[in-house]
């Protein structure tokens, strides 16, 4: 939960996931749905599907438990070498580095390291340093204080030297060049973008469609969704009807617009624009679309528009 997002953020999901499932077997034998529902609004749910599948594969064949070995631990489903290291030098004191976001920045300028740290030289580099560092004892307490040392002291952007316990040790302080190392990945240009949402009505449920595995939201459901071309009129009625036909296979007859949301997804800006339809023919196939009542839509995943717009349901 920790992975790109926000220790404050965390802490209510990771209670709240807990009680859910409070052993590694209870989070196996769940389903998907209900496990992407207790993580709905944290976002990048890839990791809620991988955490999932690593719970099943430790039932399956590690009786439960997290395995104690570095090439058995990168072999679960959303491990990396960060969290291997993270949970096999804190868990079982394993002579493991950690390199991420706050050590990043800490190894950087304790090397006085000034390109960039995320190229493949850079991790490399970062990595075999993290690595030299490690004592032969206690190397979670190690770890977890690098942490904290790169969270609280040697931050981005005033990092309190004087309070540093290698202050002495760091050629960028004596440098003076704190603010350039390390180096700034540059940010990709923001994109704007339109897209449309469509709530289908049949007999007081709306449609809702699960998204595949490649989908930005995989396994969340949502609404028909998809980028707007047209602006208005007979134009933007036409989009609307062949575009939720390509996705669910049925005819709709496009209504007024419900509601719009303004969000940002990774270097998109996009302005969503809801609508509401009346279906007309077609019968919906598969596991991947449902007809749903409104009070129903508490029970699936939704991601954070789809939330709201069901919000905006229930109220109306």
């Amino acid at each position: 939960m920790l992975q790109q997002t926000q220790v404050a953020t965390v802490v209510p999901y990771y209670q709240r996931f807990l009680r859910m499932f409070p052993t590694v077997v209870a989070l196996a034998e769940a389903d998907e749905s209900e496990v992407l529902r207790m993580w709905e609004g944290l976002g990048y749910y890839r990791r809620a599907r991988q955490m999932h599948a690593a719970a099943q594969l430790m039932v399956d064949c590690h009786q439960g438990v997290f395995p104690s070995t570095l090439a058995a631990a990168r072999a679960l489903p959303g491990i990396g070498r960060y969290t291997a290291g993270a949970v096999l030098s804190i868990a079982f004191d394993q002579r493991q580095p950690i390199v991420e976001a706050n050590t990043v920045r800490l190894y950087s300028r304790l090397l006085a390291y000034d390109q960039d740290p995320t190229t493949g030289h850079g991790q490399a580099v970062l990595w075999e340093f993290a690595e030299s560092l490690l004592p032969r004892k206690h190397v979670g307490t190690f770890n977890q204080a690098l942490m904290e040392l790169g969270s609280e002291v040697c931050t981005a952007r005033q990092p309190a030297c004087e309070k540093c316990p290698l202050a002495t040790l760091c050629p960028t302080q004596a440098e003076g060049l704190q603010l350039k190392i390390p180096a700034m990945k540059k940010k990709p240009a923001v994109e704007a973008l339109r897209q449309a949402c469509v709530v289908v009505w049949r007999n007081n449920r709306v449609l809702l469609r699960r998204c595949g595995d490649k989908e930005r939201w995989a396994g969340m459901w949502d609404f028909p969704r998809f980028d707007l071309l047209a602006q208005r009129g007979e134009a933007l009625r036409t989009e609307l009807s062949e575009k939720v036909a390509a996705m669910t296979g049925i005819r709709i007859r496009p209504g007024s617009q419900l509601t719009s949301i303004k969000h940002s997804v990774t270097r998109y800006r996009i302005h969503l624009a809801c609508y509401e339809a009346d279906h007309e023919v077609g019968v919906i196939r598969g596991d991947r679309l449902a007809w749903v009542r409104v009070e129903q839509l508490q029970q699936y995943p939704l991601n954070v528009t789809a939330r709201k717009i069901s919000e905006v349901l229930s109220k109306a």
